[in-house]
C-alpha cells in the first residue's frame, strides 16, 4: 500500500503566525515552495492554517495591504487540513478532493513531517488518478 508519507516531500517548513507576509514570502522563495503551514505561536506542533502565494498576492497585496504588517496568521482561514502519513493514497485524494486543496500537510506522530501537491501526486501516480483528482480539485461546481 501507497502512504502519504511515500509520495510527500520531505522538509516542509513552519511559519509562525506572528510572522508577518514579507518574510513569508521570503521563506517561500528561500525554499523553493509556494506554501507554508503556520504555527500557533511558540507552538511549532499546532497548526492553524496554510498560506500559499496567492494568499500572499490576491489577500494582501492586491487589497492594497502591506506584507511587511499584516502576519500569517491573519490570513489563515477556516479549518487547516492535514493527513496522517500512514494514510493510503485514496485518503490522500479524498481529502484533497473533498477540500479542493492543493498542498496538503502530512503529519507522523502530530509533528509536520512533509507535504503532499500537486507536483508529488503527479510524480508518483497513475494519470488516471492524477485526472480525475484534477477534475474534482479544479471543477467549477
Amino acid at each position: 500500500m501507497t502512504t502519504a508519507k511515500d509520495i510527500m516531500h520531505t522538509g516542509a517548513h513552519w511559519i509562525p503566525a506572528h510572522e508577518t507576509l514579507d518574510r513569508a514570502a521570503q521563506m517561500m522563495r528561500d525554499h523553493k515552495v509556494g506554501a507554508l503551514p503556520v504555527s500557533a505561536n511558540g507552538e511549532q506542533d499546532r497548526m492553524v492554517g496554510i498560506i500559499t502565494d496567492r494568499d500572499i498576492v490576491i489577500k494582501c497585496v492586491a487589497s492594497g495591504r502591506d506584507p511587511s504588517k499584516v502576519t500569517a496568521g491573519e490570513l489563515c482561514d477556516g479549518t487547516p487540513r492535514w493527513i496522517d502519513a500512514t494514510a493510503d493514497v485514496d485518503a490522500v485524494l479524498e481529502e484533497m478532493q473533498s477540500h479542493r486543496i492543493r498542498r496538503l500537510p502530512v503529519v507522523e506522530n502530530k509533528k509536520l513531517i512533509g507535504m503532499i501537491s500537486e507536483a508529488d501526486l503527479a510524480l508518483h501516480l497513475s494519470d488516471e488518478q492524477v485526472a480525475g483528482w484534477a477534475e474534482k480539485v479544479y471543477s467549477r461546481s
